[in-house]
């Protein structure tokens, strides 16, 4: 078979994979944005913990959206199959690098330099993780993007992350956290689909895909990091919360979660 340009379809499923993907980057982020609001309302020195659970939350969510909106994507005369190495390194590579735009604006004063800065780091963690999500994809034949709609993607990223945490570091009431979250959802959502939609594949038989199915790695390792999201979203509810207004500063002495009065 000569190399050919492949049909691709992002929707093989219909409708279900990418509503179930929004459901879930809304709930990453919203569970994740709370736990920003939490810290924020601690001393610097006991935020360290509910802004490490906040990238937890924020990263394990995003990934989880990618890979369910992954099942959704079929090319006509190839089967998909998932590199491992990558594949974990892009769940890694998320919470790594949304959580450094996390603890940015957790640590800062709140100006808009720190707030542009965070949202830059925040919203280039996710575009990153999506690509490395895409790199392990492995398919017969070469993949490519255009990187006039690469670009646009990282711009929507790096933008619905600055207006997610601005709302986050302005309001923090529940109102504002679920629009906040809600925003967030259709960033990372519109993100992943303007990246796909960057894709072409030409087909080429001679080149073998390396990698294992969906249904074999990636299926079971999504339910298990739903599982951690749950958990937080747990933590979370049940921990109590000190209601206390936030000096300037504080020496930081390192205290993981807020155990109340």
């Amino acid at each position: 078979m000569h190399p050919h340009t492949a049909h691709i379809d992002g929707f093989h499923y219909g409708w279900i994979n990418p509503v179930l993907s929004y459901l879930i980057a809304c709930t990453g982020a919203a569970l994740g944005l709370r736990c920003t609001v939490r810290a924020l309302t601690l001393p610097p020195a006991r935020r360290l913990g509910w802004l490490l659970l906040s990238a937890v939350e924020l990263g394990c969510g995003i990934w989880t959206m990618h890979f369910m909106a992954m099942m959704g994507f079929a090319v006509t005369g190839s089967s998909v199959v998932y590199r491992v190495p990558e594949t974990l390194g892009s769940l890694l590579l998320a919470i790594v690098v949304v959580g450094a735009g996390v603890l940015y604006v957790g640590y800062r004063r709140r100006t808009l330099a720190s707030l542009l800065i965070g949202g830059t780091v925040t919203g280039c963690g996710v575009a990153a993780m999506h690509y490395l999500g895409m790199a392990a994809m492995q398919v017969q034949g070469v993949v490519s993007y255009d990187p006039v709609l690469v670009a646009v993607s990282i711009a929507i990223a790096v933008a619905a992350a600055t207006a997610a945490l601005w709302m986050t570091l302005n309001i923090t009431g529940f109102a504002a956290s679920l629009v906040a979250s809600l925003l967030a959802g259709v960033a990372v959502t519109a993100m992943h689909y303007t990246g796909m939609a960057s894709v072409s594949v030409r087909l080429d038989d001679r080149l073998l895909p390396a990698g294992l199915p969906a249904s074999q790695f990636v299926v079971p390792l999504a339910v298990a990091i739903m599982a951690v999201i749950a958990i937080g979203g747990f933590v979370l509810t049940l921990s109590p919360q000190d209601p206390v207004d936030v000096p300037a500063r504080e020496p930081l002495r390192v205290k993981l979660f807020d155990r109340g009065a």
